[in-house]
């Protein structure tokens, strides 16, 4: 049977950037702090860490957040840099504020760089960003991709023939599947990560990418409802989805 873990109570709500572990001591002998409906003790008392927590405990009337070991999907707007120290708006800004203090941090699955948009995925889990992320996984990632000028026809091939080498690089590119959506407009699937990949692509066939949006992570695909800068937490069928992705 598999022993469900614990946590003192003020260690949990300080990892979970609610506040410090002296303030959350004040918070339950204020009776602010509830577990089915009755006030909590003292912020010494452990708490078993099972899902229905998140439920059960209240902190000042509302619900607990996300416990950790967990995971978003942002549609990522224009704009805004996958970074925590550069300047200018920051995808963490668009976390409630609670949430950028928490411990283990939540950091972007990969990066999309400032001028693309479209899904990006965030967890606190070490463990599930690298199995996403690792090259082992190829997982594949699906961008749309406005181009400068016309498509010449040769793209496909020449993404697909496992022999394209990027500026600057020494390993050729893993075969990329192209799918033409219209004159100037193309979905691309990619299998790795490497810098500015798409972009790097287009400009290698001899066209400029104008605007790119990713729409999918393996098999998740950016749901049509979920606005620019807008975050929804990740379902274990979400999870599963992402590598069910041929």
């Amino acid at each position: 049977m598999t022993k469900v873990p614990t946590s003192r109570l003020d260690k949990l709500l300080a990892n979970m950037g609610y506040a410090s572990r002296r303030e959350i001591q004040f918070l339950a002998k204020a009776g602010r702090i509830r577990l089915d409906g009755a006030p909590m003790k003292g912020a010494d008392e452990r708490i078993a860490l099972t899902p229905d927590l998140e439920t059960r405990l209240v902190v000042d009337g509302e619900a607990l957040d996300p416990l950790p070991g967990f995971a978003l999907m942002l549609n990522k707007p224009l704009g805004v840099t996958c970074s925590r120290k550069e300047a200018g708006a920051l995808v963490y800004d668009l976390l409630p504020s609670r949430w950028r203090r928490r411990e283990p941090a939540i950091s972007t699955v990969g990066r999309l760089d400032k001028e693309t948009s479209g899904l990006l995925l965030l967890t606190d889990d070490g463990a599930l960003l690298h199995r996403i992320i690792a090259p082992s996984r190829h997982v594949p990632k699906v961008y749309r991709a406005h181009l400068a000028r016309p498509l010449s026809g040769d793209e496909g091939a020449l993404f697909a023939s496992g022999t394209l080498m990027l500026d600057g690089e020494d390993k050729p590119l893993a075969p990329a599947e192209l799918e033409v959506a219209g004159e100037r407009e193309a979905r691309l699937t990619v299998h790795e990560g490497r810098y500015h990949q798409v972009r790097r692509m287009f400009a290698a066939a001899g066209n400029h990418v104008e605007a790119l949006h990713r729409e999918a992570v393996g098999g998740l695909a950016l749901p049509p409802d979920l606005e620019p800068g807008a975050i929804r937490r990740l379902t274990a069928a979400d999870l599963d989805a992402i590598f069910a992705a041929p």
